[in-house]
């Protein structure tokens, strides 16, 4: 059973207790950080917003079946207060937890436990551990949502029009993501400090760390299952943690934009940083 299948098994048999995230992390033997990202990247939801999810969906359902104090419901459900566990419920499924109690579930959208996709796609080059860094990223950043992250290629469409020069090498940089599954995406080229980029782009800087960079040979709409198997299966194997820093997609010439084929670097930050002579 890879991590994530242990995830949504502890997270199932203990939803009705008080959980947090370090717990669920603890029981699978991962970082807070490291399972979240693997979470995210296996299942498409953050760990936080399906754990509420599954909780405000069974409290919906015996709510459904009549169940007469609403704030008892909201306490075994992890809310300390009635107009807390509405405010959630409502912004859940759109409906007060009166109106389901007199209505039923019809139009809610209740959050099932989830089955889990095995697809995983192991690389073919074993994976390295390198030390990159510093570097400067300058592009377009946007704030994405699992719901949204279609519009990244969008995204990839605005920087080659701001910057109709091909660059020999870009970056997809996701950072600053947050507890429900948020996050900032930067599409971007690497720049010198002080070189002028265009109004309105986005300068990352990223410190000098340890990456483990694997190669996605494939094509790049099936990216996510090498995330998997380098999240899911590889790094727990081989005893690494990610960091709690940004990840990278680096394209290259052998990157076709127009075919989507050709391959891409996946570099994972790693919560360890050697003292070795920075890559060229």
């Amino acid at each position: 059973m890879g991590a994530t299948a242990r995830a949504l098994w502890y997270i199932e048999s203990h939803y009705a207790t008080p959980l947090a995230l370090a717990d669920i992390a603890h029981a699978v033997g991962l970082s807070p950080f490291h399972l979240s990202r693997l979470f995210q990247a296996g299942t498409g939801t953050s760990i936080v917003r399906y754990l509420r999810g599954r909780r405000l969906s069974e409290a919906a359902r015996q709510l459904a079946q009549g169940a007469g104090d609403i704030l008892a419901v909201a306490l075994a459900a992890g809310y300390a207060s009635h107009g807390s566990f509405t405010r959630a419920f409502a912004e859940q499924f759109g409906q007060t937890p009166e109106r389901v109690r007199a209505c039923g579930l019809d139009g809610i959208a209740l959050v099932d436990a989830i089955k889990l996709d095995d697809t995983a796609l192991p690389c073919a080059v074993p994976p390295r551990v390198m030390r990159a860094g510093p570097l400067r990223v300058a592009g377009i950043n946007a704030r994405y949502s699992t719901a949204t992250v279609a519009g990244i290629p969008a995204q990839w469409q605005r920087l080659a029009l701001a910057h109709p020069v091909p660059s020999a090498v870009s970056f997809g940089i996701c950072h600053n993501g947050d507890a429900d599954g948020h996050f900032d995406y930067l599409a971007g080229i690497p720049c010198q400090p002080g070189h002028p980029t265009p109004q309105g782009w986005h300068t990352l800087d990223i410190a000098p760390r340890d990456y483990l960079v694997a190669w996605h040979a494939g094509h790049i709409s099936t990216i996510r299952a090498t995330w998997r198997w380098l999240l899911d299966v590889h790094l727990p194997a081989s005893g690494l943690q990610l960091a709690d820093a940004p990840d990278l997609e680096r394209y290259d010439a052998r990157f076709n934009d127009h075919t989507g084929h050709g391959g891409v670097e996946i570099w994972l930050p790693l919560d360890t940083l050697k003292e070795r002579a920075p890559c060229a």
